[in-house]
């Protein structure tokens, strides 16, 4: 998912929207879980496709952005519910579905929470460093950045940011904070670009932010659970439609469904490649640039 800005007003603008209802093929009167449900954009095409007996299960971990859709969509077939991917298959049982006709998974950030300069996920904020999408989480970017280790910081640039210079950016930070607590955004992204001594088209920072955020919100372990718990409740027919971000994201969701196809025999892919946004909406929507859409059919 992902919003554009006009001005001071933030637009949302689901990603591959055709694409995926295509691969979903809604079932006029199917249960669906939008298990990413941010701004809302997919349950709402969803809901077009749906008939009056139709059900969309909205599942989010920010409370925030459940609140904002259930006021703006307004319709008694969603089911708003705050939860994780790890718990998502327990939260729709608990509702009384245990097998449902689809699922869908969208892991863009919304540019709502990266606007809302309070979330600490922006590096031109002056707020604290927190990037926590769900608040009740224990552990903020702030406290890695000034309490984990040079190593335990650099692996995470490594891993989960695939920042060429994890080493130079983490032992900066170790340095930094010997002389002040890191406490802001802008001043975490300051010596980043102290690092890098140049500034292109993209941030030097971008990959920092990616590694904290990836890190504080456990995503990529989030993202195998849900994977896996998403094959569990989805019915024998029932489609599982996941849109990705960038490669790490990518590797599990595309190693998931070929372990499921080949080995198990559980699913089946729906597209052998992914499919990316057109030109004309990379144009339209330039956060959409680097979005790719996997499907799979539950045998």
């Amino acid at each position: 998912m992902t919003d554009t800005v006009t001005d001071t007003v933030i637009v949302h603008v689901p990603v591959l929207t055709q694409e995926l209802m295509a691969l979903l093929n809604p079932v006029i009167n199917g249960v669906y879980l939008d298990a990413t449900l941010g701004g809302g954009g997919h349950t709402r095409e969803l809901l077009k496709r749906l008939g009056p007996e139709g059900v969309v299960i909205a599942l989010d971990r920010d409370e925030e952005a459940l609140e904002r859709a259930a006021i703006e969509i307004n319709d008694p077939r969603v089911r708003y519910v705050h939860g994780s991917f790890s718990d998502m298959a327990d939260k729709v049982r608990a509702m009384g579905y245990h097998e449902i006709d689809g699922v869908i998974m969208d892991l863009g950030l919304s540019m709502t929470q990266m606007k809302d300069e309070s979330r600490g996920f922006s590096f031109h904020s002056k707020e604290p460093l927190d990037m926590r999408m769900d608040r009740d989480l224990p552990v903020t970017a702030g406290e890695i950045v000034n309490k984990w280790s040079e190593r335990d910081i650099e692996r995470i640039l490594r891993e989960y940011g695939e920042e060429r210079k994890a080493l130079q950016i983490a032992r900066e930070i170790v340095r930094q904070r010997k002389r002040e607590r890191i406490e802001t955004c802008l001043q975490l992204a300051a010596i980043v670009e102290r690092v890098y001594r140049r500034r292109g088209r993209t941030h030097p920072a971008t990959k920092t932010f990616q590694a904290l955020r990836i890190a504080v919100n456990d995503e990529l372990n989030q993202l195998s659970e849900g994977l896996s718990n998403a094959l569990k409740i989805l019915k024998k027919g029932g489609r599982l439609c996941v849109i990705t971000y960038h490669s790490l994201e990518d590797r599990i969701v595309k190693r998931f469904i070929l372990a499921a196809e080949r080995q198990e025999g559980s699913l089946v892919r729906l597209n052998k490649k992914p499919i990316i946004p057109l030109r004309d909406e990379q144009r339209r929507n330039p956060s959409s640039r680097s979005a790719k859409l996997r499907g799979a059919e539950k045998l």
